[in-house]
This record gives C-alpha cells, structure tokens and sequence, in this order.
C-alpha cells in the first residue's frame, strides 16, 4: 500500500483492500467522515453530506463481501461527487442559491454507472455558482482553500472534487471540465484529473441553470465532459473503464470501445513538449519546473521535440474556443455571450480546422506536453466579475479570461487530456501538466500521465499528502 492511512491509499488499493475483507467499506466511510470533521474546517471541500444512507449502504457492502458477492470494481468505496452534478436523494445546488433546497429525483447517468460499479456516494464538494470560474466559492458554501496554502484558490470549477480528493476525504471524484474544471483543480492541488474525449461519458444531469435540475434530463452542452479525479493514474484508468459508454437514449444500439494503450514505457515514446508559447505566456518559475520534466521524460528515453506545434494561429484558435465555450455555458453565465447560430457554426467550422491540425500532428507523435493553465495555483481573487479581472503572470497583468487558453486549445478541440502532477514551485506549490492524446485514444493519454508521474518523482511528481491532511 502507498501509506499506512486507508484514506491516502488510492482508490484501486482500497477497492482490492475491501475485496480481501483487509478494509470495511464502513471503516473507510468513518475514516473519510473523520478526515472531513478535522480538516475540512479548514479547506472547506465538502459542501453536503449524507452520512447516514450511505452509512447504511456499506454495511450491505460489508456483508455482501462476507458473502462472497461483489458489486463490481468499486464495490463498497464511499466518494464523493461535484455538486454541479445530480444526485437522486442528496441536494445537487450547482452552487446556485436558486437550487439551494434542490434534491434530484434521479441520478445523472454517470453517477449512476459509478453506483452500479459498487461506488457509495456520500457528500457532494464545492465549486463557483453554474460551475463559472477558475476558483470555488459561492454564497451559500464559501470558499474552498487550496490544501498546499490556505490563501489560495483550490482551483476551479471542481475546486473542492480536487481538494478532497488530495487531502483523503474521498476514495476518487467525479468532477466536469468544459474549460479547465477537471484539469485546473488536478493541477493546482497535486491530483491526477481526466478531461475525455467529448462525448464518451454521458453529461445529462448537469447543474448549469434553473432549467436543468434532474439527471434524466436529455440535453449535453457543447465542449462539455465529465471526468475523474483520483490520486493515481490507474484510478483513472479504472474509472475511464466505468464511466465511458453511450448516454441511455443510444446505449440500445451504441456501443463504445475506446482503444487500449500500448503504450507500456517511455522509451521510445513521440513526445511533442509544447510549454512555451508567446501567446500563451506562462509563468517563469512553474516553466522551469514543466521544463524539468520535459527532461526527466527525455531521459527515461521518449523522443522529444520541443518546438513541434500544430499548425494553427494560437491566439485566433484559444479564443475561438474560449467563445464556443462561452456560447455553451451562456444558459447561466454572468457575461453576456451573444453569439448568434451563424457564427457558432462558423466557429464551429474553424473548430473544424483545429481539430484537423492537431490530427495532423499526432500523426508525427504519440502525445503533446502542454501546461495546463497560465501559472500555479493564485492567492483567492474574488472581486468584480470574472471578466473583469486581472490576473498577474511574470510581473504582467493579464486578463483573467486567459486562464481559460491552454485549457481551450485542447477543449475545444474535444482532445482527451490527463493533468498529471510533475513537480513543485520554490513555495512548494504542485505544478501539474497536461498530458494530450488523440481524440478517443483516453487510455493513452492517462497511461502516459502515469508514467510521466513516476519519471518524475525526484521533482516532486505524483500525488503527495498535503500538509493540511497530516
């Protein structure tokens, strides 16, 4: 086991823990509840709990394994679930105060492929109001405090899936990413996150305004995708297997079979490290560390070329995806968006040639190295509206809407990209690194974040306990 705390161990080790009667799937409920009641007071992750079905749910897992009887590969692992996301039975607020006494009747599909794997749903994790920000707070719940430093933003929107996930509140998250949500908090809290590939797990249940409150509810948003976070890649690979698979309404003649990596070591591997960008400046000190792993990465033997790009004007092409998502999240955001059809199909078509350049250039490599946003995680910026904000990078201040470019470069392309922790700051700040793979090939993509972690060791990379959970 990674370490002598059940709650630190990853969800694949608790899952085999609980299979071999070694871990109850009630011990590790009260161990979770335990590590919220001592540190969430303080990160203000877990917004909702529902401690008491879910107590009696695992006591039925327990008894099933005494009876030999699985529920399948998550069987008795209690988690939790971003609150922008339907939960039948358990308030689902999308941290709106219009739903602030809002309790689903159904679950959103892929929470109910997480529960029909044997996974125990018992709170739900904080996140900005309809899920609108690069940081986690609201009116009803507050703010969710980065567990490596207090004063800063856990990221966002699925700041608290990501802190809990760090600091052992909760065996794996499921968060969702539509321009950065998975990835931003992955990366900004040390964790393993996956953006997929758009389309391959289902996102009807999402909490994105009044209108959509259920997890029947029949309408996915463009560029939207729901995704793990977990403290390994294996976990990632485990959930990719539980969540991909076509939405209810298709499944009776769909199906989904996502290739299998091969990709068993880094020697060898096409690697094309894309960190400096002049329209995408990043921060100096997070560089040098992406540019260490660059190196570590080389010297476990991939074939890297560091001035490979696609074939794209990089400004034109982030913030075009920066409008199309700005066109999907609209029904709730506070900017105004007015985008009529005819230019989303004429973004959409240049969308098109994005995709086909980034095609292009996974045919001379097997993934892209990128960063996943403009610097590390920032100290709490919550005045004005968000776009209006600026946001400081290498002495510069920038317009806080560029947070969203890395993230929309890969997004809105529909790439499948795993944030994957390389390292840390001179303050001890995780630094996480976009792993990007061709559309569909997700298997890669969170196999080579795997890899990329463990060659990274020595820099910090990998999931480390914040000092926060100790």
């Amino acid at each position: 086991m990674s370490a002598t705390d059940p709650t630190l161990w990853t969800a694949t080790e608790q899952a085999a823990a609980i299979a071999s009667r070694r871990l109850g799937s009630e011990e590790l409920l009260d161990l979770f509840l335990d590590r919220i009641e001592t540190t969430d007071r303080r990160v203000h992750a877990v917004c909702t709990l529902d401690a008491h079905r879910a107590r009696r749910r695992a006591q039925e897992a327990d008894e099933a394994v005494v009876r030999g009887e699985s529920w399948g590969p998550l069987h008795g692992l209690p988690i939790t679930v971003k609150d922008a996301i339907a939960t039948e039975g358990l308030r689902s607020t999308g941290g709106a105060t219009a739903l602030r006494d809002h309790v689903p009747t159904a679950d959103a599909p892929a929470v109910a492929s997480l529960k029909a794997a044997g996974a125990i749903v018992f709170g739900k994790t904080n996140l900005p109001e309809w899920s609108g920000d690069w940081q986690s707070f609201n009116e009803m719940f507050g703010t969710t405090n980065n567990p490596w430093a207090l004063d800063r933003t856990a990221g966002g929107s699925s700041g608290g899936a990501a802190a809990a996930v760090a600091c052992g509140m909760t065996s794996f998250e499921l968060g969702t990413d539509i321009g950065g949500s998975v990835r931003v908090p992955s990366a900004f809290c040390g964790v393993f996150g996956h953006k997929p590939s758009f389309g391959i797990i289902p996102t009807l249940g999402y909490l994105d305004s009044v209108g959509a409150t259920d997890g029947r509810s029949m309408v996915e948003s463009d560029v939207n995708t729901f995704g793990p976070i977990a403290r390994s890649a294996d976990d990632l690979r485990l959930l990719l297997d539980v969540l991909a698979r076509p939405t209810p309404d298709r499944a009776t003649a769909w199906r989904l079979d996502l290739p299998e990596s091969s990709v068993d070591s880094l020697r060898g591997l096409r690697v094309a490290a894309w960190i400096d960008e002049p329209e995408l400046e990043i921060d100096a000190v997070m560089a040098r560390v992406l540019h260490d792993a660059v190196d570590a990465v080389e010297a476990a033997g991939a074939r890297v070329d560091r001035a490979a790009r696609p074939a794209v004007d990089v400004g034109a092409a982030w913030r075009d995806g920066a409008r199309l998502i700005g066109a999907a999240v609209s029904v709730s955001d506070e900017v105004d968006h007015t985008f009529s059809h005819r230019e989303w199909l004429l973004a959409h078509r240049r969308r098109a040639a994005l995709r086909t350049a980034w095609a292009e250039l996974f045919e001379r490599f097997d993934v892209v190295l990128c960063p996943v946003t403009l610097l590390p995680a920032f100290p709490h910026l919550q005045t004005g509206i968000w776009s209006d904000r600026t946001i400081r990078v290498n002495g510069v201040d920038r317009r806080y809407v560029e947070l969203e470019g890395w993230p929309a470069l890969v997004g809105a392309a529909y790439l499948p990209s795993t944030a994957t922790p390389v390292g840390v700051t001179d303050e001890g700040l995780p630094v996480g690194m976009q792993v990007v793979a061709p559309f569909l090939h997700d298997r890669r993509a969170v196999r080579v974040a795997g890899l990329i972690a463990d060659a990274c060791r020595d820099l910090g990379g990998g999931h480390r306990t914040p000092p926060t959970a100790i």
